[in-house]
């Protein structure tokens, strides 16, 4: 997979500058009927970050600085809730007071890229005296609710207010494998608007995250709910992050597979076609019709009612109902009805996991880079024909696999993360960047972590590497060579450490 060393991609469904829409949202909007609520205009800012993600293709670096703007909204505590995607990856954040021309510094206190949110922190509280926190609802909006979002949209420096209604509100994947309710609105808002306050009532229902590209006026909300499981979870300066339920279910709409399961024609439900452990004593099973969680009902679409207006997936019931680790459901096996506490995830392992807002590790050793297969790092290829099909044509296991549950033999993915840096012991050997590392003489690698402890304790002269590709070309290197050269290579091309500081702490570790 040959990705070039300038690409800097990165799978963020929402993203501040990629996934909302071009238009800016008029700076002197029609509101009429908006809330004459000057409190809660002083309780909305802007927001300035310099960001420096991540260079997947060059993990020892960062990208370039990337000056964005976004908006804010003053929360008990003194503090500023936004979007994290404003604030991700900040090297400096700044906030602008409504009709003021200071900017006050801050910092990131808590993110969670997730779902999408961040708790800003300033410098100096002296402005929350004046600043009151914005009025938060404790329901649901419905919807064909009248809703005025704020905030500071690109098209002008000040403050805009523009005017919609509530289309849609359901419970759906956000990004890094998180979902979530989201509330679709049709009040005009581009990517300046990210994490300002949408008011319904007099009441900030939640905060703008994001536009539909290529679409106008359909716009996305994260509704206060997911706004205070986010709060509750950092009360202990930890972000642990949303519990997941891991099933893998279908509908039973199919009139076949209803006789198949020999179920009354009046009992509705969701069908388990493939647990998450195959372990005996899991307490899901295989063909399981789950008709209840918690109190209640799911329908044969897979869905419950949350008001007489609303459905939306079960699995919206986790965030409510898990204690302890546990949901609790009812189920049908075998015919007969059960109840079973089911248990939920804080994530959901995967082979090719997501940074969720870290920086790559890396380990250069000689002329070879290597890291960890990332979806970030896939994202390189993800919008070439061309590239997704060579690599699924040779076997490459971030296509293949990058959903399969890591085990003991294969805890993540190992790659290549760069062209090879110009070394005599490395002459006549292809480019292998993105190609995921298999083994190392013969050695099974099981993580980056296990591959820097096999280097660092090997007394081989040679070392073969060797990597899950059709066809799959060897690359010898002599030890000793590409140990004394590494340096040098180091020196040559800017490279400040050998590696990431978790790699390095294998590195000079001792051998066990």
């Amino acid at each position: 997979m040959n990705i070039p060393r300038t690409a800097a991609v990165f799978i963020l469904a929402f993203s501040a500058l990629s996934v909302l829409p071009a238009q800016a949202a008029a700076t002197d909007p029609q509101t009429a009927g908006a809330p004459a609520l000057p409190a809660l205009e002083n309780s909305v800012v802007k927001i300035f970050a310099t960001l420096r993600r991540p260079d997947m293709y060059r993990p020892w670096g960062k990208a370039q600085p990337l000056d964005v703007s976004g908006s804010g909204v003053v929360i008990e505590g003194n503090r500023i809730l936004t979007n994290a995607h404003v604030v991700g990856y900040a090297s400096q954040v700044q906030v602008q007071p409504n009709q003021s021309g200071e900017k006050l510094s801050a910092t990131v206190e808590a993110i969670a890229p997730g779902i999408d949110l961040a708790i800003l922190k300033l410098e100096d509280e002296s402005f929350f005296k004046t600043h009151k926190p914005a009025p938060r609802s404790s329901a649901l909006p419905e919807v064909r609710d009248a809703v005025f979002a704020y905030g500071y949209p690109t098209g002008g420096t000040s403050l805009s207010i523009t005017k919609g209604i509530v289309s849609r509100i359901e419970f759906v994947p956000y990004s890094h494998a998180t979902a979530g309710l989201r509330v679709q609105i049709d009040a005009a808002i581009n990517h300046g608007n990210s994490g300002g306050p949408v008011v319904s009532n007099d009441k900030m229902i939640g905060l703008a995250f994001s536009g539909a590209a290529n679409t106008q006026n359909i716009g996305y909300i994260i509704p206060n709910e997911e706004i205070e499981l986010f709060l509750h979870d950092i009360r202990d300066g930890h972000y642990d992050g949303k519990v997941y339920f891991l099933e893998d279910v279908q509908t039973m709409e199919n009139p076949a597979l209803r006789d198949y399961l020999k179920l009354d024609k009046g009992v509705e439900g969701a069908v388990v076609n493939h647990p998450y452990s195959d372990d005996p004593s899991y307490p899901i099973k295989e063909w399981d019709v789950i008709t209840r969680i918690g109190d209640a009902p799911v329908d044969s679409e897979g869905m419950v009612r949350v008001n007489p207006n609303l459905r939306v997936r079960f699995t919206y019931k986790v965030q409510q109902l898990a204690r302890d680790g546990k949901v609790p459901l009812t189920i049908i096996r075998n015919g007969k009805a059960m109840t079973v506490n089911a248990p939920v995830y804080a994530k959901r392992p995967r082979l090719l996991d997501s940074l969720n807002g870290s920086y790559p590790s890396y380990f250069v050793y000689g002329p070879v880079v290597f890291t960890r297969g990332t979806t970030e790092f896939l994202g390189g290829i993800a919008g070439n024909a061309v590239a997704l099909i060579n690599n699924a044509a040779t076997g490459n296991p971030m296509l293949l696999h990058m959903g399969d549950k890591p085990t003991a033999e294969q805890e993540e993915l190992v790659v290549i993360a760069a062209p090879f840096f110009t070394h005599k012991s490395i002459t006549g050997y292809s480019n292998r960047q993105g190609a995921v590392l298999k083994s190392v003489n013969g050695v099974p690698v099981k993580s980056l972590k296990h591959l820097v402890a096999l280097l660092r304790d090997s007394k081989d002269d040679l070392l073969q590497l060797r990597f899950h590709s059709r066809p799959d070309e060897t690359i010898v290197l002599k030890r000793k060579d590409v140990v004394a050269a590494t340096d040098t290579i180091l020196a040559d091309n800017g490279i400040r450490f050998q590696g990431s500081p978790d790699m390095m702490e294998v590195w000079e570790g001792k051998a066990k």
